[in-house]
């Protein structure tokens, strides 16, 4: 891929607004099971390592984390809190960290797995994209308990 030589001035301040209600919004469309439109804020290309140490790479296969598993039954519901976001003030770049949570009925109910994060994303035309997802598991309850990790 061509670099794309840019001489946009970006304001960080604003540019942080701006991830962190992309955040928010991928968030709602997580909550809402609307895959769609939470997969709109990754890049084709996106990589996640998740929580327990499965790799996924591109958007298909980072679609079926919010797919129903099994018998239908009902997919884990992800939420992402930002502790912190840094955007490059030379590159449109953004560097986010945060806390997450899932969650098996909806996002009042209690976590069954929680954890750590941290995000790369690009901003491409007027969009934030997520580029890169790192996931750490580190509590658990109930059937979450149940889990494995790679090791």
């Amino acid at each position: 891929m061509p670099l794309i030589m840019t001489s946009t001035i970006i304001d960080p301040k604003s540019e942080e607004l701006s991830v962190r209600e992309a955040r928010q919004a991928q968030n709602r469309a997580i909550a809402l099971a609307d895959i769609d439109a939470a997969a709109k804020f990754w890049t084709a290309d996106i990589t996640i390592r998740r929580a327990l140490g499965q790799a996924v790479t591109g958007i298909n296969e980072a679609r079926k984390i919010l797919e129903p598993g099994p018998n239908k039954l009902q997919a884990i519901i992800y939420q992402r809190s930002s502790t912190s976001v840094e955007v490059s003030p030379h590159w449109h770049l953004a560097y986010e960290e945060g806390h997450w949570t899932g969650h098996l009925e909806d996002v009042s109910s209690t976590a069954i797995l929680a954890g750590r994060y941290a995000a790369q994303w690009v901003k491409r035309g007027d969009l934030w994209l997520i580029r890169s997802e790192v996931f750490v598991a580190l509590t658990c309850a109930g059937s979450g308990c149940e889990a494995l990790a790679l090791p």
